[in-house]
């Protein structure tokens, strides 16, 4: 097996740097990550200047672009072969619930399936990389399970406590919980005086209940959450046909 690997956290991040040790006994693996934290990039490419590439001392490859572009690049120009599996992360803290949307993560693994490429994208539960080697012992226990049965593409969004190995609960398929609207920002001024702004915090947990991904990392489960890339809304699509009739 043959996997790409990639983070929004950057190249020097110890997500990534655990997660390639982790899969390297079972796969030949590529490294192709930001040359530094691209969190909340979501599926930005970078379009309106040239993405310079460069060769890293730990042996990672890491490039001027977003975790999306890094694995377009990876898979059309870097890499001599294509890969069997994209994973991205390990990510430094949960991405559960709309985080989705904004994570780069969950976008560069999206940048992989969008190359009918299967793709799993890893995070820890809360940041500062408590038992960070347990999270990646579990996620190449969650590649072996998955990679020979599920039926190809897919693409995987896993949210890992961070609890010691033996202290985690089973592995959960879940749904995406919902958040409450985020927080207000948060305005300051510049050293001219001039009004800045920063984007405040994600809003609350709103539904958290049983079967969604807050409810499974609360209870100390590990979940899996599939993903798909058809947004229609197929509830008001039949409504909408109607009205436009």
């Amino acid at each position: 097996m043959r996997i790409l690997i990639s983070n929004d956290d950057g190249y020097l991040a110890p997500g990534i740097n655990a997660l390639a040790k982790a899969l390297s006994p079972i796969a030949e693996i590529a490294v192709v990550a930001p040359d530094s934290n691209r969190s909340g990039a979501s599926n930005s490419l970078t379009l309106e200047r040239p993405i310079s590439v460069y060769q890293g001392r730990n042996g990672f490859t890491y490039t001027t672009g977003t975790p999306s572009d890094c694995v377009h690049i990876a898979i059309t120009g870097v890499l001599p072969w294509r890969p069997d599996l994209v994973v991205t992360g390990i990510n430094h803290g949960q991405n559960a619930g709309e985080d989705t949307i904004y994570s780069g993560t969950v976008a560069g693994a999206m940048e992989g399936y969008l190359f009918d490429i299967p793709a799993i994208a890893f995070s820890q539960v809360e940041k500062g990389w408590a038992e960070l080697d347990s999270a990646a012992e579990m996620a190449r226990e969650i590649v072996v399970k998955v990679y020979e049965k599920l039926p190809k593409p897919f693409l995987l969004n896993v949210n890992i406590p961070n609890r010691p190995y033996s202290e985690l609960k089973k592995i959960c398929a879940t749904r995406l919980g919902r958040r409450h609207e985020s927080e207000a920002v948060i305005r300051e001024k510049d050293p001219f005086d001039r009004e800045i702004f920063w984007i405040g915090p994600t809003g609350p947990v709103r539904d958290a209940s049983e079967g969604t991904d807050f409810h499974a990392i609360n209870q100390g489960h590990v979940s899996v959450t599939p993903l798909q890339l058809d947004w229609t809304h197929t509830d008001i699509l039949t409504d909408l046909t109607k009205i436009l009739a």
